[in-house]
């Protein structure tokens, strides 16, 4: 067997002793990845008239701050309004100068609440457990705000998705659905663990209608966060992979994916118009 550092179907691949990006890796996204960091050309982000600035887009991560804001908007909160703009990421937009500003990781969404000023500056922020919490709070709304039982519940949640979708998105998602060829073990890897977070997700449901109990005051933003990778999975939205994982498996997810998509605000948040930056 050659010991050469490729991959080839008569060569394994042999990682070099020190990584360096010397060739295209391929995939849907390859034109825009690096191993850098930071701005890679100027940009001036719009700013519109409202109390809040969302720059995002429409994938799963972003979809999670919509169902927020828009169910904030269904309640009338006074200062919860917004302007969206789509952030291209296929484009490199998250690389401008002014959403990397906002974003050092140069990843959607990212929020800016130009309604509190610090140091002559507005508050930015960034990850979208992050920007769920930060307005769930700042309006103390769909988050409980009381110490106990019911907030740790909520929270345990919102950070089990935010530790275990990556698994699903740039595991799973990424070899079966962007990856140049399908590849077995990557598949299989990630396969396995998606479906086992599917499962602890069908044992937490049963019995319950929202991830946190049963009463309709119990909808918070661990529903919100969790139904925008998993919902949607279940549901035959991400990656066209519905057979393949075989949902129907997940009876409680389904149940409890079909309940959260019929609400008004998530069926506007899944399809949020978003205005294109200059």
């Amino acid at each position: 067997m050659s010991n050469t550092n490729t991959n080839s179907n008569h060569d394994h691949y042999v990682p070099p002793k020190v990584w360096s990006q010397d060739k295209d890796n391929g995939g849907k996204f390859a034109n825009i990845n690096r191993p850098t960091a930071g701005a890679r050309h100027e940009q001036t982000l719009p700013v519109g008239e409202a109390p809040l600035q969302l720059y995002s887009l429409n994938t799963p991560n972003g979809v999670k701050v919509n169902i927020l804001l828009e169910e904030l908007a269904d309640l009338g909160i006074k200062g919860a309004e917004y302007d969206a703009y789509k952030i291209d990421i296929s484009e490199g937009d998250q690389f401008g100068s002014d959403f990397v500003a906002i974003n050092p990781n140069s990843k959607i969404p990212a929020l800016v609440d130009l309604s509190v000023i610090e140091d002559g500056a507005p508050i930015n922020v960034f990850e979208s457990g992050a920007i769920l919490l930060y307005l769930a709070e700042k309006f103390g709304k769909f988050v409980p705000m009381d110490q106990g039982r019911a907030r740790t519940d909520c929270l345990s949640w919102v950070m089990w998705q935010m530790g275990s979708a990556p698994f699903l998105g740039g595991g799973f998602g990424h070899f079966y659905a962007y990856a140049p060829q399908p590849m077995e073990y990557p598949i299989n890897r990630y396969t396995m663990e998606t479906k086992r977070q599917l499962d602890v997700l069908d044992a937490h449901l049963e019995g319950r209608k929202y991830m946190c109990g049963n009463d309709d005051n119990d909808y918070n933003i661990a529903d919100m966060i969790i139904w925008a990778w998993y919902g949607q999975l279940v549901l035959g939205k991400l990656y066209d992979a519905a057979e393949f994982l075989h949902v129907d498996d997940y009876v409680h997810v389904k149940r409890w994916a079909q309940k959260i998509a019929e609400r008004p605000a998530v069926k506007r948040a899944v399809d949020l118009p978003l205005q294109p930056i200059p």
